[in-house]
């Protein structure tokens, strides 16, 4: 029965992985009931380039250049593997922050970038000593935007949650699949992206 679940296990840690989580995210809110689907396409346009570049792209491409050197693992089975590229996306999610503190769209965008860099520093010291899934945090962090937003906004987006909730289960049944963490680390990053993204969007 493993030996089926884990490529599904694979796929969907790919699909779901950390660096394409904010893309995904930004992707809902253009498209959702909420009043952010309103922006003109060229706006949308420019902001999800800066935020593949600076969320996706410019991480990826730090952590391919790490890989050069043999001292890195490029899986990153060491918790201490992590550090790094985390502090380098968070470097990178701040540069995206500040293209679109430029334009004059709505203020939860920046916001959003602002809580994600956040959720970075937190992993930083938290994986000097315990190997924390960024998988779940990412995760967790957009189920946080979500019901933030729904309680600033006095919407409720019921089904959005719904699926946000499940596709934060299915991921972290990944990570246990492919034994990449613990529940308890799976758990304990789904918390840290939720609260802080729930409480960012929620309360700035």
């Amino acid at each position: 029965m493993k030996n089926i679940l884990t490529p599904v296990a694979r796929f969907t840690s790919v699909i779901f992985h950390p660096l394409l989580i904010p893309t995904f995210g930004f992707l809902l809110l253009f498209n959702s009931d909420f009043y952010f689907s309103i922006l003109p396409w060229n706006v949308k346009r420019y902001m999800l380039l800066v935020v593949f570049l600076s969320t996706c792209v410019l991480p990826a491409i730090s952590i391919l250049i790490l890989s050069l050197s043999p001292k890195f693992d490029l899986n990153m089975e060491k918790n201490t593997d992590r550090v790094l590229p985390l502090f380098i996306s968070s470097i990178s999610y701040y540069l995206g922050y500040l293209l679109l503190k430029r334009l004059p769209v709505f203020p939860v965008y920046n916001v959003l970038l602002i809580g994600s860099v956040l959720v970075q520093i937190a992993l930083i010291p938290i994986s000097m000593r315990w190997k924390i899934s960024a998988h779940a945090a990412a995760i967790g962090g957009l189920v946080g935007v979500v019901l933030g937003l729904s309680f600033r906004l006095q919407e409720n987006p019921v089904r959005l949650l719904s699926i946000l909730i499940l596709t934060a289960g299915l991921v972290g049944t990944s990570r246990l699949i492919l034994e990449k963490h613990t529940q308890s680390q799976v758990y304990a990053g789904f918390l840290t992206g939720f609260w802080i993204l729930s409480i960012v969007i929620t309360f700035i």
